[in-house]
């Protein structure tokens, strides 16, 4: 499907004028990794792993609150849900799954996740383990994650988003009623190409374009 060079044109002009910021956000997520300890990046990981079909600012919103009542790493389910239930949707299906999440990475009653993370030769095996091992987190999600903590140069993260942006651009010549992995990698590899014709990062091209659809760049 040929690219509509208008839509191109005009997104050419918002990364002109979102540039730096972009620069600076992805700057901040490179830091996440550096600066954090196991907990706050395991923070990320809870925090992506409530945000599908959520809003990311009600999600974090309850990552904070979690945090802050000494739930996100001790509590049971019983006590996350009614935190969730607030304003995160599914919210019983994923305090289950951030409990799975935190027994996985949990060793001598302390969690222990970046020498894990350290451990894979590159990005592409590191987000296949953490969807084969993370009940609710696929590729989206992985991606999502690695991204706030400064892995996201290589991936794309494919929401709802940044697929209607794609079909707009000519990049896909269809919206994908569902994602199946296989599906996930072509559009992703598209996307990747696409980001290369224009002179776009791919990692800038994903906050871009959620931007250009919710008028901020968050995380």
């Amino acid at each position: 499907m040929k690219s509509n060079s208008s839509l191109v044109n005009d997104l050419q002009k918002l990364y002109a004028a979102r540039k730096d910021e972009i620069i600076e956000r992805l700057k901040e997520f490179r830091q996440c990794w550096s600066k954090s300890n196991d907990e706050e990046i395991f923070r990320e990981l809870a925090f992506c792993l409530l945000t599908p079909q959520s809003k990311a600012r009600s999600c974090w919103k309850a990552i904070s609150q979690m945090n802050e009542d000494d739930v996100l790493l001790k509590g049971d389910a019983d006590r996350i849900k009614p935190i969730l239930k607030k304003s995160v949707r599914f919210h019983n299906k994923k305090a289950e799954y951030l409990v799975r999440a935190r027994s996985l990475f949990m060793k001598d009653g302390r969690i222990s996740i970046k020498t894990l993370l350290k451990s894979f030769p590159d990005i592409y095996e590191c987000r296949e383990w953490l969807v084969k091992n993370l009940t609710g987190l696929g590729y989206k999600e992985a991606g999502h994650f690695l991204r706030n903590i400064g892995f996201g140069e290589k991936i794309a993260i494919l929401d709802r988003h940044i697929l209607r942006n794609l079909h707009a651009l000519g990049v896909i010549d269809e919206l994908p009623e569902s994602l199946s992995n296989k599906r996930y990698l072509e559009i992703e590899k598209k996307m990747a190409e696409f980001a290369g014709s224009i002179h776009i990062p791919l990692d800038h091209l994903d906050l871009l374009l959620w931007y250009k659809e919710t008028g901020e760049i968050f995380k």
